[in-house]
């Protein structure tokens, strides 16, 4: 797609970043990867991916499949992804707590032709293959009918090694306002600018073979796979929690001496909440770079950080669909208090106005941009229209921002009526429509309001049909069949009339206020 940034620049060659069969045969022996007390060579990896590239590949996998990935952060997670990459397969990462309803949705939508999972009970995904033509479904963990084991598929000799020509093509899936969840499919960059973009977002941070990554955010969200390939490409070793404990992760500082981690404001909140005996004489002098994002971070928890871990901390600001767009280094981070950065090299940000104006600088509206990683559409749908894509290539992101006189973004608020709880985009639409499903609720309003540890939690306002009667508890089980944990309201209220104005509108606005009147910033 032609943007303003000029005529398309010459593809340029770029330098082929290290693989891992390159590291395999660099140092075989080595520790690439730790989970717990379980740990795995750059050799076993290797080999390990190899047999199950052509284990898969028996089944009918090839280049181009779509294969769903639905598991925690553990060792097999990083054979399975190279495996695929072997294979040039895309890998679309699932939320392992979405239910087989949520699930179907997105296999129907994405076209996949495999599954791999980690599920407890994977008999239980059975409901969501109905309808689906698949080459392979595969347990990570138990055995199942309908399901290959990753144990059996790995000890398979096809006499096969493959050699990859990078990292798997990812896919993930980000919901929209209208609640449907959108596939976003992640292409390799071949021209200059965009190589240098990404060369810039990974650049500051650039890891080294003996630096360690700490991993622990999960594989479905677009910032685990790019730590794991960080620190592939580097020859560095990875540390992974499959799930996060603040006590586990500073013990993994300590015992590793990890140099990178990656979170998201919960995370770190939930360390800083620990008693001060557990942070007390912690020799945390490994770590070179702390990196937080995915949601808002107060200025007290940056300080926080900076204060137990020094000048380290690196603060972004992206989306799933632009890439990266604005980041803030170590030395800005007291010196421009609430900002979120300046763009990167090569991204083009403007705030505007109602009317689609430019704004100058000290304005708030909304923030447009550009970035040499927006996409044009969603996976398997139509282009975008120009309420999200305008006709130079800039994105609507939804959020409320202003930049200051330096050029550095202050997001104050969202458009679009999105929620984010421990990092994680919850869109209300996706729940109201559940609501209004049940028989005795009329309309619906789902909001986000302030949590002190997971930033915002999810609050559901229920209008009831004239004459039914249902109970707060009676609309949260009935939320359970087909939503998420994380997506479920905590809390549901039953009120008389939702606020709208005089031609109807839902005023969320109004539902909203009296929870965050005496914040700072509105998300």
């Amino acid at each position: 797609m032609q943007t303003d940034r000029g005529p398309a620049a010459p593809p340029t060659p770029a330098a082929t970043p290290p693989t891992l069969e390159h590291w395999a045969r660099i140092k075989p022996d080595a520790v690439a990867l730790v989970e717990g007390e379980r740990t795995m060579t750059w050799g076993e990896w290797n080999a390990r991916a190899d047999r199950l590239a052509a284990a898969l590949e028996a089944r009918g996998l090839g280049a181009g499949d779509l294969v769903v990935v639905r598991t925690h952060i553990r060792l097999e997670w990083s054979v399975v992804a190279q495996a695929l990459a072997k294979l040039r397969c895309r890998l679309l990462g699932m939320n392992w707590r979405l239910t087989p309803t949520e699930t179907r949705y997105v296999l129907n939508n994405s076209q996949a032709v495999a599954v791999i999972c980690d599920d407890e009970d994977p008999a239980a995904l059975l409901p969501a293959f109905e309808g689906q033509t698949l080459k392979a479904a595969v347990s990570l963990d138990a055995a199942a009918p309908g399901f290959l084991t990753y144990a059996a598929l790995v000890a398979e000799d096809h006499g096969r090694s493959y050699a990859s020509v990078g990292d798997p093509l990812l896919v993930i899936y980000t919901s929209g306002t209208t609640g449907l969840p959108k596939g976003v499919m992640k292409e390799p960059a071949t021209d200059r600018v965009t190589i240098e973009y990404f060369m810039d977002v990974r650049g500051a941070r650039a890891a080294t073979p003996d630096d360690v990554y700490l991993v622990t955010m999960p594989m479905h969200h677009g910032s685990g796979p790019a730590q794991m390939w960080s620190a592939k490409r580097a020859g560095a070793k990875v540390v992974m929690l499959r799930r996060y404990d603040p006590v586990a992760a500073l013990d993994a500082i300590e015992r590793h001496r990890v140099t990178h981690w990656t979170g998201v404001p919960t995370m770190y909140k939930r360390m800083a909440a620990l008693p001060p005996e557990a942070l007390a004489g912690r020799d945390l002098s490994s770590i070179r770079t702390l990196s937080v994002g995915a949601a808002p971070v107060s200025d007290q928890l940056k300080n926080w950080i900076i204060d137990h871990f020094g000048e380290c901390l690196w603060e972004g600001y992206g989306s799933t669909e632009t890439g990266m767009i604005t980041t803030m280094p170590p030395d800005m981070q007291r010196r421009k208090p609430g900002s979120s950065g300046r763009p990167y090299r090569h991204v083009k940000l403007e705030i505007r106005g109602e009317d689609g104006t430019v704004l100058p600088a000290g304005e708030t509206g909304e923030i447009w941009t550009w970035t040499p990683a927006v996409i044009d559409r969603y996976l398997n749908a139509p282009p975008l229209g120009p309420d999200t894509l305008d006709d130079r290539g800039f994105f609507r992101t939804g959020d409320m921002g202003r930049l200051d006189e330096d050029g550095f973004l202050y997001i104050s608020d969202r458009a679009k009526d999105m929620i984010i709880a421990g990092g994680v985009n919850i869109y209300p639409a996706e729940i109201e429509h559940v609501l209004q499903a049940h028989p005795a609720v009329a309309d619906a309003a789902v909001i986000g309001i302030p949590d002190d540890e997971m930033g915002e939690r999810v609050l559901a306002f229920c209008e009831l049909k004239p004459g039914r009667h249902a109970t707060p508890d009676e609309l949260i089980a009935h939320c359970s069949a087909s939503l998420a944990t994380y997506k479920r309201p905590r809390e549901i209220r039953i009120v008389d009339e939702l606020p709208r104005n005089t031609i109807g509108k839902l005023l969320k606005r109004e539902l909203r206020a009296p929870f965050w009147k005496d914040r700072d910033r509105l998300v």
